[in-house]
């Protein structure tokens, strides 16, 4: 198997951690990316720097300079980039109401515009050596929005729909995009829930009030019997990347509380979805 060089952001913690060390022990060149690595995170950043094949950049994903500056410093040091996995995400959680327009521009930034950032930096070179792989950690509310994560399943929705178009438009030209949907996991961001800023408008959502409580108790049900191991979700990461170029799905779900419900969707759509492309002339593009 080749080496790949492979950028990895939101190394800190959960899925991100673990598909760092997961990449490096297959002897790929990991660069992970770590936001403020002087500071909250300097333990975690100074671990994952000790382990071998990894190599640690300090990067504000919604700071366009700082994307810039460590995608330089990868091509500066490997000349290419093979792999891309763009894992950091946000959440909010709570009644779509009590967002602010300000809430908004901050998750769909880390969730949508700067997933967007490192794609249209690592695709000339995926281009030029007709050979790459982008892959995009959504989730399953990439494919449902539920009430009370409407926001961030918004912001999934968008990342979801890059994906799914880019996917067909650079595959002929040897790189693949995929998107990982994972389910419920016990990760860092499930663990530091954000609400809307505006909560003026909560209280006149009582009539459902206990609906929002209802869910987070499943979800603490689904951690207490189900035990879901985000090291499934590394795994999945690094089957992807060990997949034959051409021959990896659009969408892998890793969920196993409501991943037979969210594959059966994704199989409905993308049959309507072939016949969509046929029907707009781009048959070419299922080949």
């Amino acid at each position: 198997m080749s080496k790949k060089i492979v950028l990895i952001t939101g190394t800190n913690s959960g899925f991100g951690w673990l598909a760092a060390k997961s990449v490096a022990a297959l002897g790929h060149k990991v660069y992970a990316t770590i936001r403020d690595t002087e500071g909250k995170n300097a333990d975690r950043a100074k671990a994952l720097a000790q382990i071998e094949n990894v190599t640690v950049l300090d990067v504000s994903l919604t700071d366009h300079a700082s994307v810039k500056k460590a995608f330089d410093t990868v091509i500066a040091k490997e000349g290419t980039i093979d792999v891309l996995v763009n894992n950091a995400g946000s959440a909010i959680f709570g009644v779509a109401e009590s967002s602010t327009t300000e809430d908004v521009e901050r998750l769909f930034d880390v969730n949508f515009i700067a997933p967007w950032r490192l794609m249209k930096l690592a695709l000339p070179f995926m281009r030029q050596q007709s050979e790459g792989l982008i892959i995009n950690v959504s989730s399953g509310w990439g494919r449902f929005s539920a009430p009370f994560t409407a926001m961030y399943g918004a912001s999934k929705f968008a990342l979801e729909g890059l994906s799914e178009g880019l996917h067909y438009e650079v595959r002929p030209l040897g790189v693949d995009v995929a998107i990982v949907q994972p389910g419920a996991f016990p990760t860092e961001m499930s663990q530091k829930t954000q609400f809307g800023s505006d909560a003026s408008v909560v209280d006149k959502y009582q009539a459902i009030s206990d609906v929002p409580n209802k869910l987070f108790a499943a979800m603490g049900q689904i951690f207490e019997t189900k035990k879901p191991d985000p090291q499934e979700v590394a795994d999945a990461i690094v089957n992807l990347i060990n997949l034959p170029k051409g021959q990896r799905p659009l969408r892998t779900v890793v969920d196993t509380t409501a991943g037979e419900i969210t594959k059966r969707a994704n199989d409905a759509v993308k049959a309507e979805y072939d016949n969509v492309l046929r029907v707009f002339g781009m048959e070419d593009l299922l080949a």
